[in-house]
């Protein structure tokens, strides 16, 4: 078997055609835009590269054939932060049903981070965002990944173990139907807040679009950033998030909170945009893209994502997460009956009062994914995430 580092246009395409081949007998999985993987790797589309940097190689066998696929990277940002060692990361990790070939890959990227002054590496992450290529599937497999998210063989999980890869926390993805009841303490927390003239609880209006990012920002960097090494919003990359999110954004699955005018919570989601994507192949070419408007136009996606929650810290504890589900309740299951299923980006395990809300809207788990920790000294404790307070 030989490693090779991906730096040539032949090897790129073998990058992105391993999974194809693996999965193409697995109903479930969605290919991957081509673009969306290639943009994790491309200095001037994904701005990580600013404060670290990345490698990727793919694993061939005797005969010459592409067996195996993994990436290393080094992101400054987050090597210490929350870490009693400096931790790199590895992602993208796809491979045959072969353990000899998963550990030379893994034995590939501790070399790398080694030489970077890394002392663990997290797996499988992604070079960048969080809420994007995060973790190992573990259960779930009888579910379509959502945007984005990973999904892969079960035996993934038996390579990383045997490694000497720990959970470092789990992720849960948490379903429901649109239609169905609530939990009755979120309508006790909505009677309480309603009882304060000065908040107000509704979905995003057409006047207030060029708002959305510096409401955003304003919103995220009070209730999320700097906790679990979630860096602060600029200005900036709230826009672009905005950016990206237009196109397929609908305005009455996007709902905030505010005091006295400014807002202070929001509960955002989005069309589940691999319902359309599942119908590419890949592509996002000029067939794709009429395919893509297509399916668009006829609304044949009926299911929504939930991508953020959040409450600013001097408003928590007064029932705004209530008030904001009950809101999109009223909405959702009365007025605008354009989705039928409902399903959240991830959360962590470590993250107790956030499973605690989601259980209360009636959801359930379906899916789990692991993000695992390697410590290269093993003679060195193992800690796991820490809860957040």
């Amino acid at each position: 078997m030989k490693i090779l580092e991906v730096n040539s246009p032949k090897l790129v395409r073998e990058f992105l055609m391993l999974p194809v081949r693996l999965y193409k007998q697995e109903p479930r999985w969605i290919r991957p835009l081509d673009k969306d993987i290639e943009s994790v790797f491309d200095p001037e589309r994904n701005k990580t590269f600013r404060h670290g940097e990345c490698i990727r190689w793919i694993l061939t066998d005797n005969q010459g054939e592409t067996i195996g696929r993994v990436a290393a990277f080094v992101n400054q940002k987050t090597v210490s932060k929350g870490n009693d060692q400096p931790t790199g990361g590895m992602g993208f990790f796809e491979c045959i049903n072969n353990k000899e070939a998963a550990f030379l890959l893994f034995d590939q990227c501790r070399q790398w981070l080694q030489s970077k002054g890394m002392e663990a590496m997290d797996g499988p992450i992604n070079f960048g965002a969080r809420d994007r290529w995060w973790g190992l599937l573990i259960e779930g497999f009888d579910k379509e990944p959502n945007y984005q998210c990973n999904y892969n063989f079960p035996y993934y999980q038996d390579f990383f173990e045997a490694y000497g890869f720990q959970v470092y926390f789990y992720q849960l993805t948490f379903y429901r139907t649109i239609q169905g009841p609530l939990d009755e303490r979120l309508h006790h927390k909505a009677e309480l807040v309603a009882r304060d003239p000065d908040y107000e609880f509704r979905y995003l209006q057409k006047s207030e679009i060029e708002k959305l990012p510096e409401y955003l920002m304003t919103v995220y960097n009070k209730a999320w950033a700097k906790r679990a090494e979630n860096p602060e919003l600029t200005l900036a990359q709230a826009k672009m998030i905005v950016k990206q999110m237009k196109p397929i954004m609908d305005l009455k699955l996007l709902y905030f909170g505010f005091y006295k005018g400014e807002p202070v919570s929001f509960f955002l989601s989005l069309p589940e945009i691999n319902q359309i994507f599942k119908h590419l192949n890949g592509k996002l070419d000029l067939i794709g893209k009429i395919k893509f408007l297509w399916h668009t136009l006829m609304k044949t996606n009926r299911k929504a994502f939930g991508i953020l929650f959040g409450v600013a810290p001097p408003h928590q504890g007064k029932g705004l997460d209530g008030a904001m589900v009950l809101a999109s309740r009223k909405v959702l299951q009365e007025e605008y009956k354009r989705y039928d299923e409902y399903e959240m980006n991830w959360i962590g395990d470590f993250n107790p009062k956030m499973i605690n809300v989601v259980q209360q809207v009636g959801a359930d788990v379906s899916k789990r994914h692991a993000t695992y920790r390697k410590l290269f000294d093993e003679t060195k404790p193992f800690k796991r995430s820490p809860i957040l307070n």
